[in-house]
């Protein structure tokens, strides 16, 4: 079976879980329900991208993100995981580092650039600058909408940081998987 059919099988499987909860939760109120459809935006966001920005994201790319959002929509949001287990945020966080590690491979694949310190470096500064970006959005959501994803009430900025520090350690996983392939390609230096 090919990754384009797995995609498609797991999306199917996400949608499917998720309007079973939905479904279950019909007397929750508009604000839960539309939190919880938001899943059907988010895992075909690559494809949306993909059409409308004429961008090549490769099936790969779409596994990751698909894994991503099932962890951390359908799991960590729809089904509270990141109420019920508290490193499970740091779970997700750390994938998202992967996931934008990778998305920086994608980037530098496009410019072609070939500069191996060049390189490690765009993808710890642009997994930081998505990390970073990811928390003025939580923050904004709490401030506009209530609640505290950043759970500032319980741990300050604690809990902000070590998202930014488990996805830097995502991404430095990224930079292994990128440097063992240049070795393996003779392409170091």
């Amino acid at each position: 079976m090919n990754i384009k059919k797995i995609n498609y099988l797991l999306i199917v499987f996400t949608l499917i879980c998720a309007f079973f909860k939905i479904f279950s939760e019909l007397d929750e109120g508009i604000v839960i329900i539309l939190k919880d459809s938001s899943i059907v935006f988010t895992i075909f966001l690559p494809y949306i991208v993909k059409k409308y920005f004429k961008l090549d994201i490769n099936d790969n790319l779409i596994f990751l993100w698909i894994i991503f959002i099932f962890l951390a929509h359908y799991l960590g949001v729809i089904c509270e995981f990141y109420f019920k287990f508290y490193a499970y945020d740091k779970v997700t966080h750390t994938f998202s580092g992967v996931l934008s590690g990778s998305v920086a491979l994608l980037i530098i694949d496009k410019i072609k650039s070939k500069n191996f310190w060049f390189n490690i470096l765009f993808i710890l500064s642009f997994t930081w600058f998505c990390a970073g970006m990811w928390e003025v959005f939580e923050y904004l959501c709490n401030i506009l909408f209530g609640g505290d994803a950043q759970r500032v009430v319980e741990t300050g900025v604690n809990d902000t940081m070590l998202d930014m520090i488990v996805a830097f350690f995502g991404s430095l996983f990224v930079c292994l998987l990128y440097y063992v392939n240049c070795v393996k390609e003779k392409e170091l230096l």
